[in-house]
């Protein structure tokens, strides 16, 4: 029997969470027992990384909500590559692996990974009562749903009616070899030294993209508070969005601006992560993020959101702190404690690496979703 063939299918526009676990597992999945094969945007900067990488991909136009010509596309290229399971992530895309599983019926299995609910989406109540609807009455034609969390798989469970069976839980996982040995001065004060801060000068960081599900405003309004107590601490918060200006805005109107860096996007995420000496996520809302594993695995104290997700990751005053969304006063007191408690701030860092290389490695999310597949496949 020939190796069952694999088609991951992604957007990529940006380069998130998804696409970091698409990469992975493309990579990573046995050669010699799977084909492997992956159709996204050519626009986008998932196509440029699979370019970098020397990985094929099949050129797959996701910039329109629908186009007959994607569709065909998606379906001739199954076809044409006698495609065994499909395995695809994000609402535009699922859409179009649930209409091709619904075209050629019981031909080919079809995977979704959640990371979000479509009703967790930024958009108008229009639309998504809209992309609700749509989610719903194709949700029937998908052979396995992976999520990032167990708040995920109730969601499905409980709101989404569908069955247990049907879902599989698989965790982020990154590559923990990868920051073992992140540790030399010139790799930890990169980021220090590019924008002119003495070694010595506590940096408060925040990562990922300036849209309002990572409540980054909270940080902007939590420094003064913190500036009271610990007057040499900076700030930076790293990643691009739309809200970008608005947050610049409102740290000029916080006279704050000489105290808060916004870098714009950056790809040298692990330098940054190894600059900053406390990681706040202040998020309203998160499905599994990465950031805060990598955080993890460098031994970063984090202090992030009581949320769903993060919860999961993150145990209050055990390998983390927790607290309150959308509370910058109670955000600035935890992060005022281990500004002033380095001791506390360390052994929280040191738990947060244990932990993350118990539970979350790459090696563990590749062996269960290839699990996964091995089950459609009997």
């Amino acid at each position: 029997m020939d190796n069952p063939s694999i088609l991951f299918v992604i957007d990529g526009i940006e380069f998130g969470g998804g696409e970091r676990t698409f990469l992975q597992l493309i990579e990573q999945l046995p050669k010699d027992k799977y084909n492997i094969y992956t159709a996204t945007t050519t626009i986008g900067a998932f196509s440029e990384i699979l370019t970098k990488k020397n990985i094929d991909y099949f050129p797959l136009d996701m910039t329109k909500r629908f186009s007959w010509k994607t569709l065909n596309t998606l379906l001739r290229t199954i076809e044409e590559n006698n495609i065994d399971i499909v395995h695809s992530q994000g609402g535009r895309v699922d859409f179009y692996t649930r209409l091709v599983s619904r075209i050629l019926k019981s031909k080919i299995k079809v995977v979704n990974t959640i990371a979000m609910p479509v009703e967790g989406y930024d958009a108008s109540f229009l639309k998504k009562t809209i992309y609700c609807f749509i989610d719903r009455f194709f949700e029937r034609y998908v052979d396995r749903f992976i999520v990032v969390s167990k708040s995920l798989q109730t969601t499905l469970e409980n709101n989404h009616k569908i069955p247990g069976e049907k879902i599989a839980l698989v965790y982020n996982g990154i590559e923990l070899d990868e920051y073992r040995d992140e540790a030399s001065e010139e790799f930890s004060l990169k980021l220090k030294k590019e924008f002119n801060i003495d070694k010595s000068v506590s940096l408060v960081g925040a990562i990922g993209r300036i849209v309002w599900q990572k409540g980054f405003e909270y940080l902007v309004e939590a420094v003064p508070v913190i500036l009271k107590e610990c007057p040499e601490v900076r700030f930076m918060i790293i990643g691009d969005g739309p809200l970008k200006k608005e947050l610049e805005e409102k740290s000029r109107r916080l006279k704050i601006e000489d105290k808060i860096i916004f870098t714009g996007f950056r790809t040298d995420i692990k330098e940054a992560l190894a600059s900053i000496d406390i990681l706040v996520m202040p998020s309203l809302k998160e499905g599994f993020p990465m950031v805060t594993l990598e955080a993890m695995a460098m031994a970063k104290p984090i202090i992030a959101a009581d949320i769903d997700g993060i919860r999961e990751q993150i145990e209050h005053q055990k390998n983390g702190l927790l607290v309150s969304p959308e509370k910058p006063v109670i955000l600035a007191e935890a992060v005022i404690s281990l500004l002033k408690n380095k001791e506390e701030a360390e052994r929280l860092g040191m738990a947060a690496k244990e932990r993350v290389e118990e539970e979350f490695s790459v090696k563990k999310m590749v062996s269960e979703t290839e699990s996964v597949y091995k089950d459609l496949l009997i």
